[in-house]
């Protein structure tokens, strides 16, 4: 095992992996829930999600650990479901099966660029500055979640700030609102949010002293506080309800319906909506291709998963011969996967950066995240008993953390400042990587113009901030 993950080479241990593990997956295990409710709005059936997630996650982070030896986790991605189903299936009318489709050609399309280097030639023309916006962004992104998570923010909206929402049993659900809307520190009056209190001070100690396996301790010891609190009841621990073979049953109806009738067949026979299609699919692929990307030089770089070595060798070699390169192939095979089994985009998640931090360094902690996704197969009561105020802590700890690459950046220097300022502002209040991403880019060709600098920006650049600027455009008209 050592000499198939190269353990000492990248000092770090199976116990350490082991923990890293279960630190990453107890920090992203609220998707195993979180993404069969947003996609089950499309009409989808949510047991055949729930395990259609489980799978693809399982299969997208054993490639990435066996095949990349990187300690990175994936999963369908939160905002590339969102768009799946408020966008794409309610907004354009598009069938769920449809949706898939293109997800499923997204996906494909993100295994071509891949091979073909030009996702690599993208990496390569980010700007420095910019990659230390993005490792910081990431930190306030990952942070804000956490914040958002624990309970501690409230948003007031007015009746004239809600755009649209959806109604169901005489209730607004999935509400939008525009900028009227007022973030708020929560009134600290209820046992959740004092629970996120807690397990963020205990948490934050752990760190501090720099106990072994700090946030996965917080974590634990949160969820068992929870107990007695009150916020986790033990009793409404149903294994019936959402058993395996309820789910194993439901999965028939999305497997493979990408390529059903209802499926890829339909959604060009309509020759008028084709532009509309492959716009949608772009979309697609924007969101995904840069949200990995985002993760992998915010994370990678300042930990050393991903030296400059490795870097180098992505601009030099061809195929999918470097360890970055073997990540990004792992990444974009998974989309499609997802798409086959029945759902969304499945992307690396942010959240690994929780592992990273606990001092996994190599594809074991993937293969031990993988298999916890399979074992929460049989276990799902026992893996939803874990409260989001248990792992919002650890959120919060990493976040800060990934916030040191702010000091790379020359603040005084409003070149760099303001493109770096909105690609890490941008991350969080969009709650989107490839957003941030988007807004850093466009700033930043925008500052290189205005100062006769045009010559610093490279055509790949040029290329992509034109390709951020049409999606903008289209789902403004969509």
């Amino acid at each position: 095992m050592d000499k198939f993950f190269k353990l000492k080479e990248n000092g770090t241990s199976i116990s350490t992996e082991i923990m890293a593990g279960l630190t990453t997956f107890f920090a992203m295990s609220y998707i195993l829930f979180v993404n069969p409710s947003i996609l089950a709005i499309s009409g989808m059936p949510f047991q055949a999600v729930f395990l259609a997630t489980i799978i693809s996650s399982a299969i997208g982070t054993l490639v990435m650990g066996l095949f990349a030896n990187v300690p990175y986790a994936q999963a369908p991605g939160m905002g590339l479901n969102a768009f799946f189903t408020f966008t794409v299936v309610f907004g354009l009318g598009y069938r769920w099966e449809q949706a898939l489709a293109m997800v499923f050609l997204c996906g494909m399309i993100n295994i071509i660029i891949t091979v073909t280097k030009f996702r690599k030639l993208i990496i390569k023309s980010i700007p420095e500055s910019l990659q230390h916006a993005i490792g910081g962004g990431i930190g306030i992104f990952v942070a804000y979640v956490g914040i958002k998570n624990a309970g501690f923010l409230q948003f007031t909206s007015d009746s004239n700030s809600i755009v649209s929402s959806t109604v169901e049993n005489n209730q607004a659900t999935n509400v939008v609102s525009n900028g009227g809307i007022v973030p708020a520190l929560a009134n600290f009056n209820n046992p959740a949010i004092l629970l996120g209190v807690i397990g963020l001070v205990i948490t934050s100690i752990l760190v501090i002293k720099q106990v072994r396996g700090a946030i996965l301790i917080g974590i634990i010891t949160t969820s068992i506080i929870a107990i007695p609190m009150g916020i986790v009841d033990l009793s409404q621990v149903n294994f019936q309800e959402n058993s395996f073979g309820n789910s194993f049953k439901e999965l028939g109806t999305t497997f493979g319906a990408a390529f059903g009738p209802n499926g890829m067949s339909s959604l060009f026979a309509d020759t008028s909506k084709i532009p509309q299609v492959l716009l949608t699919v772009l979309a697609f692929s924007l969101s995904d291709i840069f949200d990995t990307i985002g993760t992998f030089i915010g994370t990678g770089r300042r930990t050393g998963i991903f030296t400059k070595e490795d870097e180098e060798a992505v601009e030099k070699s061809s195929g999918i011969k470097s360890k970055m390169d073997r990540a990004l192939f792992s990444d974009a095979i998974a989309t499609s996967a997802g798409a086959i089994l029945g759902t969304s985009n499945v992307t690396t998640f942010v959240e690994s950066a929780a592992g990273i931090a606990a001092g996994g360094r190599t594809g074991l902690t993937s293969v031990v995240v993988a298999i916890l996704f399979l074992l929460s197969s049989f276990l799902s009561p026992i893996v939803g008993v874990v409260p989001a105020q248990a792992t919002a802590p650890a959120l919060i700890i990493v976040g800060i953390m990934m916030m040191a690459s702010f000091k790379e950046i020359n603040w005084t220097d409003l070149e760099d400042a303001i493109p770096a300022f909105f690609t890490s502002i941008f991350m969080g209040l969009c709650y989107s990587i490839s957003y941030g991403i988007a807004a850093g880019f466009i700033f930043y060709v925008i500052v290189k113009v205005v100062t006769g600098k045009k010559k610093e920006i490279s055509p790949v650049l040029w290329i992509v901030t034109l390709l951020f600027l049409i999606n903008f455009i289209v789902i403004g008209v969509l």
